[in-house]
């Protein structure tokens, strides 16, 4: 597993079957229904109970732009500052409820240059105590050469 330092992942640090560094959070109803405010994501099922049970899930529930944060962050992380998101597709497989972890593994399936550009492909899956959740894909553009 590679470990980014604080200046960061340079293409010719990482390697296919790099993991990356796993991030869990703790999801809670207020950390949904403030995800939801601050998105401006104001679906009913990411803060009414009642509405969220009446479309058949247990309560409220994480949003599509929680996991596309969660899933940068996860990846600023790991690669450092210096790190470029050039794609990043996600799909919503399962829920996260509040009571549960969300979690976020990976490993880099694919390295590339492209034109001088970097270019790092990674799987990536976001899971909570019921298991897979969110399985997504992503490629980051890295730094290439010295300094």
């Amino acid at each position: 597993m590679t470990t980014s330092t604080a200046a960061g992942l340079r293409f010719d640090d990482v390697a296919v079957g790099d993991e990356i560094t796993p991030v869990s959070i703790p999801v809670t109803y207020k950390r949904i229904c403030m995800n939801a405010a601050a998105t401006w994501d104001w679906f009913p099922g990411h803060h009414d109970p009642e509405y969220a049970r009446s479309q058949g899930q247990q309560t409220i529930y994480l949003s599509t732009l929680f996991f596309h944060g969660f899933i940068d962050r996860g990846l600023g992380d790991w690669a450092g500052p210096d790190a470029l998101l050039r794609r990043r597709k996600i799909s919503m497989t399962r829920s996260i409820y509040p009571g549960q972890t969300a979690t976020l593994t990976g490993r880099v399936v694919g390295k590339r240059e492209v034109d001088g550009t970097g270019l790092v492909d990674l799987e990536l899956m976001v899971s909570s105590e019921e298991g897979p959740c969110v399985p997504s894909e992503a490629t980051l553009q890295l730094p290439t050469g010295q300094g």
